[in-house]
């Protein structure tokens, strides 16, 4: 990064990377898939667990029109991004490997972070640990304890080998039906009618078969970042949906409560409201960058 204060670069080089925890013999990578759309402040889209930077493409084009550039990045183990050889990851081989490529970015002026659900705790991490470079924090369905996650999928997590065995074995068409079956069980449709768009879920299945069978394990040792959450003064905006089954709606409101400068915003959505109400949620996060300038 070009960093013309001294102390902020400081700051971000050791304050950051500093505190991660890389396996010896494990090399972070720090190239990137991403893409970037637009000219302006920057904007940084991080997407959640078993994902990829096409869960932003209904917002970044309305980024790049209203003065933004946007970047969104395949997370380590995801999409197009570098796979590690390993059997289970940890979330600080992929803030690791966050900060290289924000660093390679050589951004000149402090990023707006917008992350989902994992997404969203690696956003909370950045703006904690680098308050000096984060200009403002847009979190969907964001992941920040243990704690919110079903008893269910607690455990599924938890069963770590078994869950990378099944996943590495199942084939695209059953990806495809399960991410059929449950957005309608999730509180994504309505009725016998899917508010995921085909392409969507097309997507969805096409990424969760492109993740790194390691990356499961990471909900499993995530530590929890409740303790930092009242030390983070940047303006804040929450989102998230109603019906969401994956992480408990009522924790995202606590979120607002315990963060300073934090608002929040529910729709009646389930996990993904970026892209079941993509319009919706494109206008709210303008308005909230508005506010910004």
């Amino acid at each position: 990064m070009n960093f013309q204060n001294p102390t902020l670069a400081k700051c971000y080089g050791v304050n950051w990377l500093g505190d991660m925890k890389s396996t010896p013999d494990i090399e972070i990578p720090s190239t990137a898939n991403y893409v970037q759309l637009g000219s302006g402040a920057p904007v940084i889209l991080i997407h959640g667990i078993a994902a990829s930077h096409h869960d932003w493409n209904d917002l970044v084009p309305d980024l790049s029109k209203n003065g933004y550039a946007s970047y969104a990045l395949d997370l380590l183990g995801h999409g197009d991004s570098p796979k590690l050889d390993s059997r289970s990851y940890h979330i600080d081989w992929l803030l690791e490997h966050f900060s290289k490529w924000m660093q390679s970015l050589q951004l000149t002026e402090p990023a707006i972070l917008i992350g989902h659900s994992l997404g969203g705790y690696i956003a909370l991490e950045y703006a904690h640990r680098v308050p000096a470079w984060t200009r403002g924090l847009v979190l969907v369905s964001p992941f920040y304890s243990r704690s919110q996650l079903p008893l269910l999928l607690r455990r599924s997590y938890g069963r770590t080998g078994l869950r990378q065995l099944i996943v590495s074995r199942t084939p695209k068409w059953l990806f495809r039906f399960i991410v059929d079956t449950t957005s309608a069980a999730m509180g994504h449709s309505s009725g016998a009618l899917h508010s995921l768009p085909e392409r969507i879920r097309a997507q969805t299945a096409l990424d969760y078969m492109r993740t790194a069978p390691g990356v499961y394990n990471i909900p499993n040792e995530i530590p929890d970042s409740t303790h930092f959450l009242s030390q983070i003064t940047l303006p804040t905006l929450v989102v998230w949906g109603e019906r969401d089954r994956t992480l408990s709606p009522v924790s995202f409101p606590k979120l607002v409560e315990t963060m300073p400068c934090a608002t929040g915003k529910p729709i009646p959505a389930g996990h993904v409201p970026h892209q079941s109400n993509a319009d919706e949620f494109n206008q709210m996060v303008l308005e909230f960058l508005r506010g910004l300038r």
